[in-house]
């Protein structure tokens, strides 16, 4: 089956790299970008959750963009966190990401003031009438307070051609087996969790937006891989070498720990902006101990 819009199997979504004042440290994010280009990620999004989208300004999310374009060459697609819980902040937010020349968008469903599912379907008709990009749907209600249901989705895949695919960070399998029967088979569904990248294969998922990819780039990849290649005892044993690491890195709101884990890695420093606050060391020795016990256990 060809997708309407194929942004990869892998799609990392980004941290972004700050310094001690708190400020974007543009230099280390051309330099993780290029790594993640390089392990394994088919996509970068930007500005997206894990990017600490809800302290940075448009401004910075613009500079972001244009960093990531100029690291990555045209040697992977760059994904743009445009959505907002204002329609109107979205519209903006789309319209300038199109003119920044970005592959495409990732639409959050409105947080903290909970539309109903009429109210989702207004909101993202007027993103995807905003520009012809490439429009990726992000159902994540532990965030937003409010589900989008497989039949909102569905209308608007079929309603509009550059509605591609949607980011499902959901844990209930029959919403996304819902979600595969209902919406066109051209139309790409992700799974948001890296835990639920393997369950999520079998019932139709194409692949992971991703935050443990930042580490474990190549092996994901691998994993989705020999799934699809038929090859399930490999892509089964990868699953349980990471899930560790997939559990791990959300022992505290996210991005915290992939930062603390990239800064052990020396790819990055390990600030986040307030209201997030880092790790503690008690938390950072119980993190790095799973990671160097699954690099032990890859090596």
């Amino acid at each position: 089956m060809v997708l309407r819009y194929d942004a990869g199997e892998v799609i990392t979504a980004m941290v972004t790299p700050m310094s001690a004042k708190r400020e974007i440290d543009y230099n280390a994010v051309e330099v993780l970008a290029k790594h993640l280009i390089n392990n394994g990620s088919d996509a970068i999004l930007v500005a997206g959750t894990t990017g600490e989208s809800p302290t940075l300004t448009h401004e910075e999310e613009i500079e972001l963009l244009s960093t990531v374009r100029r690291a990555v060459a045209n040697k992977a697609k760059v994904v743009m966190g445009t959505g907002s819980n204002s329609t109107d902040t979205a519209v903006r937010m789309t319209k300038l990401a199109k003119k920044e020349d970005v592959d495409a968008i990732l639409s959050v469903v409105p947080y903290y003031n909970k539309p109903s599912q009429k109210g989702m379907i207004e909101h993202f008709s007027a993103v995807a009438e905003a520009s012809d990009l490439p429009v990726i749907l992000y159902n994540i209600p532990s965030r937003t307070g409010v589900n989008m249901m497989p039949e909102t989705v569905a209308y608007l895949a079929e309603k509009y051609k550059n509605i591609v695919a949607v980011k499902q960070s959901c844990a209930d399998m029959d919403l996304v087996s819902e979600l595969r029967i209902q919406c066109p088979e051209d139309f790409a569904i992700y799974s948001g969790d890296d835990s639920l990248t393997l369950p999520m294969l079998p019932i139709g998922a194409h692949g992971v937006i991703s935050v443990a990819s930042h580490l474990f780039g190549t092996e994901i990849k691998s994993m989705i891989k020999n799934f699809k290649a038929g090859e399930l005892i490999a892509a089964r044993n990868m699953h349980k070498t990471l899930f560790p690491v997939f559990k791990k890195l959300f022992m505290a709101p996210n991005p915290v720990p992939v930062k603390a884990a990239l800064a052990h890695n020396y790819l990055i420093q390990d600030f986040v902006r307030r209201p997030l606050v880092e790790l503690d060391d008690a938390q950072k020795a119980e993190l790095f101990e799973v990671l160097d016990s699954v690099k032990s256990e890859l090596a």
